[in-house]
């Protein structure tokens, strides 16, 4: 009897033991389990405001010219009440909402109908069927690759029609901008709310679900770590890149045009913001198939943050530099000029060379040469939720030597030549490398506290070795 009840007790610990450890290793993906007050009060906090600070900077350029202060100081000093404000922002039309409803469409049919063609003759581009990293429940999910083909098709198709269809005017979006952005708005909210109803009632994946049982966490963080309609359909591939990032050039080159219209030239400052940025989404593009390995497709579940972000926070307050040059356009000495351009480049540069040391030590398990010399790294192990166990290396030298985040560095320098091309005189176009800071530095914590939980002591040898997130001997 007694051998019974212990051998009872024996098998009691070790399924308590299990629990633990799947608990545990499910705690190293993705969001939270539980909500800490922290959290929460920073989700109601964004939940209520989010939407009103875009509303603020947008109506700020079109009522007072791009100043943030004197919509405050009109309503502190009882110059204006928000009435008066609100009742000279521009309405949802039916021409805005036709114009958003034909280009969202547009792109899904890109995205979900036309294979990608570009990987079969432009050497180095990797597109067409590629797969994710593992899913929390061990599955490997793929993607149709394609967003670079999307791209260039919608932009061959603006030029066309800027240069000889004249269909519509190219400062069609700035002139629908406020009323657009309410489209946005409906989109944004529409897709997080039904991503949390599909996420309780028919998830893709129930085992890459999770629950918290707080409405707001799990509404703004996402139930559902990659919810899919059909095969092709993946919610995060199609906000994370479109529609939000192919029109980010092209709300730039809307701008640009505006500018043009009104003023009779397009500023070098104008030209700087539209070739930096287009860079960028460019590159965005051609590395698609190394963005399923960055942490918003692989930690990130899809809710609020997600689809609202993708469909307004993005494509309103990255392109805030050329909304501001339309209203104050600026032409940079040539010195000025070039010292932006560098700045640039060279945060380009870091970014790109970054990032590809590190894609070339995963593709090639370690087996290469990162500059001259064979990459040093730190042998690490992890658990899934279904108790599969994965190996993996984290690299020392290189770039990924000076910083555990250097290519936020890199990213971080770009995101100031954009502002530092629109001058000085308001503090609005300045908001970008502000908010890209915090942003930033906030996913080198929470990366980081990630790894933790998922490397243990592993981790904390490749901190050793690596002591700085962001600035070699600083940070």
């Amino acid at each position: 009897m007694a051998a019974y009840q212990e051998k009872k007790f024996a098998q009691e610990r070790k399924h308590k033991i299990i629990q633990n450890d799947t608990k545990a290793s499910q705690g190293q993906w993705g969001r939270a389990w539980e909500v800490d007050w922290f959290s929460l009060a920073s989700i109601l906090f964004l939940l209520m405001f989010a939407p009103l600070i875009v509303y603020y900077f947008i109506m700020s350029c079109d009522q007072y010219q791009c100043s943030l202060t004197d919509p405050l100081l009109d309503l502190l000093m009882g110059n204006k009440h928000l009435s008066d404000i609100w009742n000279k922002t521009p309405m949802l039309t039916y021409r805005a909402a036709g114009i958003y409803s034909l280009w969202v469409t547009f792109q899904v049919v890109l995205y979900v109908f036309i294979p990608d063609f570009c990987h079969k003759f432009l050497p180095g581009y990797v597109g067409g069927v590629q797969e994710g990293a593992v899913t929390p429940a061990g599955v490997v999910n793929k993607y149709e690759i394609n967003g670079l083909q999307a791209w260039i098709i919608t932009h061959v198709l603006w030029f066309a029609n800027a240069s000889c269809l004249h269909f519509f005017s190219p400062t069609i979006i700035f002139d629908n901008w406020i009323p657009l952005l309410w489209c946005a708005n409906i989109l944004g909210y529409a897709v997080s709310t039904f991503a949390m109803i599909k996420g309780y009632f028919f998830p893709t994946n129930a085992r890459d679900c999770k629950f918290t049982g707080n409405f707001f966490y799990d509404y703004m963080m996402g139930i559902e770590f990659n919810p899919r309609i059909g095969k092709w359909f993946d919610f995060k591939l199609f906000f994370n890149g479109r529609p939000g990032i192919v029109a980010w050039t092209l709300i730039n080159l809307s701008f640009a045009a505006k500018q043009q219209e009104l003023y009779g030239e397009v500023t070098n400052s104008m030209i700087l913001v539209n070739v930096l940025q287009g860079i960028y989404v460019l590159d965005f593009f051609w590395n698609e198939a190394w963005y399923l390995k960055t942490i918003d497709i692989c930690h990130d579940h899809f809710g609020w943050y997600l689809g609202w972000g993708d469909c307004v926070w993005l494509p309103y307050l990255y392109t805030l530099q050329g909304l501001y040059l339309v209203y104050h356009p600026v032409q940079l000495c040539t010195a000025h000029a070039i010292g932006i351009l560098m700045l640039g480049l060279l945060g380009y540069y870091i970014f790109r060379m970054t990032n590809h040391q590190k894609d070339l030590f995963r593709r090639t398990n370690g087996n290469c040469r990162i500059w001259g010399k064979k990459p040093e790294y730190i042998e690490c192990s992890y658990m899934s939720v279904d108790g599969t166990k994965y190996h993996s290396k984290l690299m020392t030298s290189g770039f990924w030597g000076w910083a555990r985040h250097f290519n936020y560095t890199g990213d971080l320098m770009g995101s100031l030549a954009y502002c530092l091309a629109c001058g000085f005189e308001h503090i609005l176009p300045y908001f970008y490398i502000v908010y890209m800071t915090i942003l930033l530095t906030h996913r080198c914590i929470r990366d980081e506290h990630r790894c933790w939980s998922k490397y243990g002591k592993d981790w904390k040898r490749y901190t050793a070795a690596v002591p700085y997130r962001l600035l070699p001997g600083i940070f």
